[in-house]
């Protein structure tokens, strides 16, 4: 598909060949749901612990005498009823981690590049490389184009716009790369730039399947 690139200005310079894969994706939300899953259960540290009654160091002395006092019985100030007594069940350090499968992590990519497309969040942007890093300028090319929460795709080569953004609390800069669904869902508008754009119907094409040219010809039906 034909897709306006514009510059920093917000006007149109040109056009680029947009894969119809990867940008023209029916969009499948429950692929949403399965990968951000992942992504956050892989990002968890998985550290949390708490010591059992064997693990609790200290006297072992019994609180009190066993009888005369009216009070009900124990033997340790460790047992789980007691106050810095032991927990039971209590969470261990763990890898919380798991994996979807790629294709389905692929698929979601897509998707989501689709979404963007179709609600005219995304912006292909030519000639966006500063010649040195300025915040400033970054905020006013993001303001120029009416945009809350932005995500910019690059290569790392192109430094000066990663540092220029890197201080604007509703901005981030990925590289092509790292392009990843929570931030794909996170931020509002995506920004891309005409090479990044190019990488993303290289490394994301993909041949249509049975059902996805059958959700393909009902959506435009």
């Amino acid at each position: 598909m034909k897709f306006d690139v514009v510059d920093t200005k917000n006007a149109k310079v040109g056009q680029i060949e947009l894969d119809d894969s990867v940008f023209g994706a029916v969009v499948r939300e429950h692929l949403f749901w399965e990968v951000v899953k992942m992504e956050r259960a892989n990002a968890r540290r998985g550290t949390h612990s708490t010591k059992t009654v064997s693990e609790v160091k200290g006297s072992t002395k019994k609180p009190y005498k066993q009888k005369g006092t009216g009070r009900a019985r124990h033997g340790s100030n460790y047992a789980m009823n007691m106050r810095g007594g032991g927990v039971v069940f209590g969470p261990k350090p763990r890898d919380y981690s798991y994996q979807v499968p790629k294709k389905a992590v692929a698929q979601a990519i897509r998707c989501a590049l689709s979404k963007r497309r179709e609600e005219n969040r995304l912006h292909v942007v030519k000639g966006w490389e500063p010649s040195a890093p300025k915040t400033k300028d970054a905020l006013s090319v993001l303001t120029g184009f009416g945009v809350g929460r932005a995500l910019i795709v690059d290569f790392p080569q192109n430094e000066n716009l990663a540092r220029s953004v890197n201080n604007l609390p509703n901005a981030k800069f990925l590289s092509v790369e790292e392009l990843n669904l929570v931030d794909l869902l996170y931020f509002d508008d995506l920004f891309v730039s005409e090479q990044a754009a190019e990488r993303l119907n290289e490394k994301y094409h993909t041949e249509l399947s049975r059902k996805e040219k059958e959700l393909r010809e009902a959506s435009n039906a």
